[in-house]
Order: C-alpha cells, then structure tokens, then sequence
C-alpha cells in the first residue's frame, strides 16, 4: 500500500445531489478510504459522456440508481477514465499494485454489495450497477473502486502503460463500437453441400456503411478500417462531419486498401453509391450510428442478401417504434441486431488496438479542459455544440477549455508539463 499520508485528506468532484441540472455541481468532497476489498486511484483523464444527461434528467427513477436517494447520498459522476492505482485493500494483495495504470468497464454485471438498503426493496432483482452511477466516478481527483467492479472483472489493467491517459479514458466509448460490430454474424458456406458457419464481425472484403458521421459514427469507422472490409461508405446529411470523416480516416483507409466513401445524402442517393461498389447487390453491414426512425427505415433498402443492419443509435422512448420491411429481412436472409455497451473482454480489445496504432484514438477528442469545465461540457452536449470527445484533466487545473483537431500523446505531455 502507498503512504497514506500522500493523499490529501478532499477532492473536487462532480456531484449530482437531485434531479435536473440544478443539482449538478462540482464540489470539494471527501477523498474516500479503500476497505480490505477495494482500491484507491488517482483518476488521470477522464471523458465526459452523452449519457451523463439521462442520469442528470432522471435522477432516482434511471434504472441504474434504482431509487437511490441522491439528496441523502449524492452521486459522483463519470463513466470514462483512466486511472492510476494508489492504494490496494490488505484483501487484493497480489492482485493489484500501487502504480498500476487501468480502465473501468463502468457496466459492472454485479448485483449490490455496498448499500443495497439504498436501493428500492434493498437492490432485490438487481444483477448490474454502474461505475459513475451508484458506484464512485471518474469526474474526479480520486475515484474508490468498490467490490462490485473488482468481483465482475471490470478492473482492466492496460496492456501499455505508456498509452496516453486522454487515449485510455475514452477506451470505453471506442469499445461500444467493438461490441456493435462484433455482433454482426455473417452465415458462410464452403460450399451448397456444406453446413453453415456463423463468423462474427464485419464481412472480411466487404462493404460496410456507417449511416451517421457524428462521433459514434466515426468511431465505427475507425474501428471498421481495422476490420478489413475492401470498402466503408460514410453518409450523413452534414457535410461538415464528412469532410472530417475524410480528413481524419482517408490516409489510414488508404494505407489499410480500404476504399473510404462519404455521401452527403441531401445530394446523392446513398442506395446508388453502394449499389456501384457493390455492382446493385447491397451491402454486407450496415450500422446506422444516429437515432432517427427514418435512417434505420431506409438503410433497410441497401442492405444486400445476407447482410447484417445494426440499429446502434437509440431512439427516444416514445419514439423508438419504426417499421421493418419483413419482405426485405425474409428474401434477403438478413439479420437484424442492437448493442448498447460492451463488456469487460471490448475494453480490453479496444486498448490493444490503441496499444498496436491499429485505430486513431487522437481522432476523436476535440475539446480538452479542467474538471471544472465538466458541467460546461454536458451543456455544450445538450446543446449539440460538442461534435467529439470532451476530456478532463482532474489534476490539471486551467482556465480556459481548448478546442483541437485531435490530441496525440505529444499534445498530452506538453498540456502536462505545461
């Protein structure tokens, strides 16, 4: 175990202590102690994230605080970090080590151990809890990694320590993407008289489109270039986000004999783009990367026999009916599938991409602040005025955010040192 006597006695953080935006505030709080089963970490960098804003708006009654009485126990928010392990409970000896760089998966397939009276009937039927919900978060100096995730394997050492923390804490999202794509499952055959084999991920020498250019989509993108398709399309009805799309991905795709496509679909027919890389067969996968009810109607239509559409954009409740084409799905075989989230096994996936260059982290952060700005960050969200990852530096004090193309490992050292 470190000295204790090292650690300060508060810590800024990000408190939600009620419902709505009013009770959301960053405060000096106390830094929590590690018991026998748990670990203390500095938290490095961490991203803020959209879905902050449903925790924020739905308070105790969003299905992962189940209840949990904000006014009497205020939550500290944050489901994206990277942290730095300080302290290690007498019970973990062995298993971690004061230095040690990690993520959390903060979805933690674990029911309630600690304060499952604060939870509606005491947490009875719960199997999952969430890091930045119920459990401590990373929008803070320090962070208390608790039974829950330590027990679920959620605790996921980096394969390179030398990651940069900005990279690492945005893991999570860039794993969303991974799990989306290793859920399409393509049915082959070595031949008519050869059963059938299903293999997972986007078709080897396929074409893929991403419907949605925003920054989930780009992050399928880039995911998708290390997959190996012979084509991605990028469409979206901003062409702002396309010439971004193409300015960050052309040279890699180019590099990876990967044909990279954008369409403005306001201009052209994105059904006539795929129908000429694909000589009118239809593509193999197909993700609609934005929540809107007429994407994922129409991205039916380019969908070729045997092709997998993902439906990875959520639509709002009350809003989520859209109609499917049973004709489409029957005659071309297709297979219809959704992700939300990943698992422990897609952040420890996605940071040995990082760790191999095998996908452009430094992308995908385009604004870079204090942990003051947090809240500042979830505005501009709301706003839709944050096109890209938002990240925090909670040790790191500034003024003023900065706004940037990407922020490799060079940027991140200079902004440190600085």
């Amino acid at each position: 175990m470190t000295n204790a006597a090292s650690i300060p006695a508060e810590m800024r953080a990000l408190v939600l202590d009620g419902t709505g935006a009013d009770h959301l505030a960053v405060r000096t709080v106390p830094v929590p102690r590690p018991g026998p089963g748990q670990l203390l970490a500095r938290v490095d960098a961490a991203g803020v994230c959209t879905s902050l804003l449903k925790l924020i708006a739905q308070g105790a009654d969003h299905s992962l605080v189940n209840g949990w009485d904000l006014t009497r126990f205020p939550l500290i928010l944050g489901d994206e970090g990277s942290i730095t392990v300080l302290e290690v409970g007498e019970a973990l000896a062995g298993l971690f080590r004061a230095g040690q760089r990690c993520v959390l998966q903060p979805a933690v397939d674990h029911p309630p151990v600690n304060h499952p009276e604060r939870y509606r009937e005491g947490g009875r039927g719960m199997a999952k809890v969430a890091v930045g919900y119920t459990l401590p978060g990373h929008l803070a100096e320090y962070v208390l990694v608790t039974e829950e995730a330590i027990r679920a394997g959620c605790v996921i050492p980096l394969p390179d320590e030398s990651l940069p923390f900005a990279h690492a804490a945005i893991s999570e999202p860039i794993s969303c993407c991974v799990s989306a794509q290793a859920h399409h499952l393509h049915l082959v055959q070595a031949g008519p008289d050869s059963p059938r084999r299903a293999v997972a991920g986007l078709k080897r020498d396929g074409v893929t489109v991403v419907v949605g250019a925003g920054a989930m989509g780009r992050m399928h993108v880039d995911v998708a270039i290390a997959a190996g398709p012979r084509a991605i399309v990028s469409a979206d009805l901003v062409p702002e986000r396309l010439e971004l799309v193409e300015r960050l991905f052309a040279d890699r795709a180019r590099a990876a004999e990967v044909a990279l496509r954008t369409v403005d679909v306001r201009e052209h027919g994105l059904e006539a783009t795929v129908n000429e890389l694909t000589d009118g067969r239809g593509a193999d996968d197909v993700v609609v990367a934005v929540g809107s009810r007429a994407a994922i109607e129409s991205a039916q239509s380019i969908c070729g026999r045997g092709a997998v559409l993902n439906l990875f954009g959520g639509l709002k409740k009350g809003e989520h009916l859209a109609e499917l084409d049973t004709s489409t799905v029957h005659y071309k075989e297709l297979n219809v599938t959704g992700s939300s989230g990943g698992s422990p096994w897609d952040i420890r996936h996605t940071l040995e991409l990082m760790a191999a260059g095998a996908v452009e982290t430094s992308a995908h952060i385009t604004r870079v602040g204090d942990l003051a700005h947090a809240p500042d960050f979830l505005r501009m969200i709301e706003r839709r005025e944050l096109d890209g990852k938002a990240v925090v530096y909670p040790h790191r004090p500034v003024g003023e955010i900065r706004t940037v193309d990407r922020w490799t490992g060079d940027d991140e050292r200079q902004y440190l040192g600085g």
